[in-house]
């Protein structure tokens, strides 16, 4: 499936901004699933510098400084991505159970004849390692042990478990654009159960780091469709969040509890983070702006021409 983005972030001041400097991940990366074709970002005012680099986790990130006056700040990223059907394959019937990604994420390199009994850790189970960890947003603890337990039993297939867990947030969840923002701590999200697609990933990172499994944040965009017989509006689509689990026989697994599903051809990444703080789509300090500022963001998912619908 191929399909081009369009996505653009505008800042309208209270003040005059004298400089600023920020960074976007807003450009798609490259995936085993997902090749990005085209890609660009232009600026108004232009910027003085401006740099697209590759960070800690290989996201795509564009650096840039504006050093002329302006009121208003507009980014504008457009790209053309092909996502594959590979990632929507997966059997989550089979494969290794619960107790085998533990122990198989327990390995060591070590000679000891003492551990010859456990598996030596894959590399990409050694990556993997750093995602069971506490991150900035997300901190596992007793409470999403407890919520999560009732889902993982050691002789199912993991990923199986997973995707009961996904179940389970999309229907004990509440989607409430109105209820939370950016800064809303998660414990504020399980008290009410309810939030957004942010919050509902990390809902379930935290309750798989809290079990000892490793999972990450996942940002980009999902193809929405109109109702039929109806055009799609301009600008009426939107970023938005997932969470991927790794298992070491099958890499990893892209879930979307949001909308319940397995990402598919219709998930389009923009960037994996341990949460949301490592992959804001925008952020940055200035010099000026006054006591405040407003914020538009408009993004466009089209499908291009001659793909099934």
């Amino acid at each position: 499936m191929k399909y081009r983005i369009r996505h653009t972030t505008r800042y309208r001041y209270q003040g005059t901004v004298n400089q600023c400097h920020s960074v976007a991940h807003l450009l798609p990366r490259d995936t085993p699933y997902q090749l990005c074709r085209k890609a660009q970002i232009s600026l108004q005012p232009r910027p003085a510098l401006a740099s697209d680099r590759r960070d800690y986790f290989g996201n795509r990130s564009y650096h840039f400084s504006v050093q002329f006056p302006h009121e208003v700040l507009e980014i504008t990223a457009t790209s053309e991505v092909e996502v594959t059907r590979e990632r929507a394959s997966l059997s989550l019937d089979f494969g290794a159970t619960c107790a085998d990604v533990r122990r198989q994420l327990a390995g060591t390199n070590s000679q000891d004849e003492q551990a010859s009994e456990v598996p030596n850790a894959t590399p990409g189970a050694l990556l993997a390692r750093e995602f069971q960890l506490d991150s900035p947003l997300v901190q596992a603890g007793p409470e999403l042990a407890d919520y999560a337990a009732p889902s993982f039993d050691d002789e199912r297939p993991f990923l199986s478990c997973v995707r009961e867990l996904t179940e389970r947030i999309f229907s004990d969840f509440a989607y409430d654009p109105h209820h939370t923002d950016v800064a809303t701590p998660l414990s504020e999200v399980i008290e009410h159960r309810r939030g957004v697609c942010q919050d509902f990933a990390h809902f379930a990172i935290g309750c798989l780091r809290s079990l000892g499994y490793p999972a990450r944040y996942v940002s980009g965009y999902l193809e929405t469709l109109p109702p039929p017989g109806q055009p799609k509006l301009q600008g009426s689509d939107a970023s938005h969040a997932w969470f991927s689990v790794f298992s070491p026989a099958e890499g990893w697994c892209d879930f979307d509890p949001t909308n319940n599903l397995l990402a598919s051809q219709q998930h389009i990444t923009t960037a994996w983070g341990r949460d949301y703080a490592d992959v804001t789509p925008f952020k940055g300090t200035i010099l000026g702006g006054g006591a405040g500022h407003t914020l538009e963001v408009e993004v466009d998912v089209t499908r291009l021409e001659g793909q099934p619908g």
